[in-house]
């Protein structure tokens, strides 16, 4: 069940470099906002297809429900309830704010790994299937 692929690790490394570059330079209301949130499924996906070998299906399953209960906590304002209103580190990982436009892009960002990687997956099978 663990393996590690360094393919994925190193789009896991890229993919966290520009959500920091996001955060720290773009200000607007659409990149940061939701361009970011479309990006961070992506993120978390690569991450966990870095050390876990699932099929696409359960890890963008997992990163999904993931998503969403972050957002739900969001909702209900779970960092002041447990107490973190105060830790940046928790306001940034869990957010502060629900928002609907989140979750669209929340999925948006697994429809596309979905995607890609089925389209991927059927050029492997593809050529594989020609030797």
């Amino acid at each position: 069940m663990f393996q590690f692929s360094r393919n994925y690790f190193i789009l896991t490394i890229l993919l966290f470099l520009t959500e920091i570059t996001i955060a720290m330079y773009v200000h607007d209301e659409f990149i940061r906002p939701y361009f970011g949130d479309f990006l961070v499924v992506i993120l978390l996906y690569c991450f966990v297809k870095s050390f876990v070998k699932v099929s696409v299906l359960v890890a963008a399953s997992l990163v999904l429900v993931f998503s969403f209960a972050i957002e739900i906590a969001q909702y209900f304002n779970m960092v002041e309830k447990l107490g973190f209103q105060h830790s940046k580190i928790a306001r940034i990982v869990l957010g502060n704010s629900f928002a609907w436009m989140d979750l669209l892009a929340y999925a948006l960002g697994i429809l596309t790994i979905i995607s890609i990687e089925t389209f991927h997956l059927k050029g492997k099978n593809k050529i594989h299937n020609r030797m």
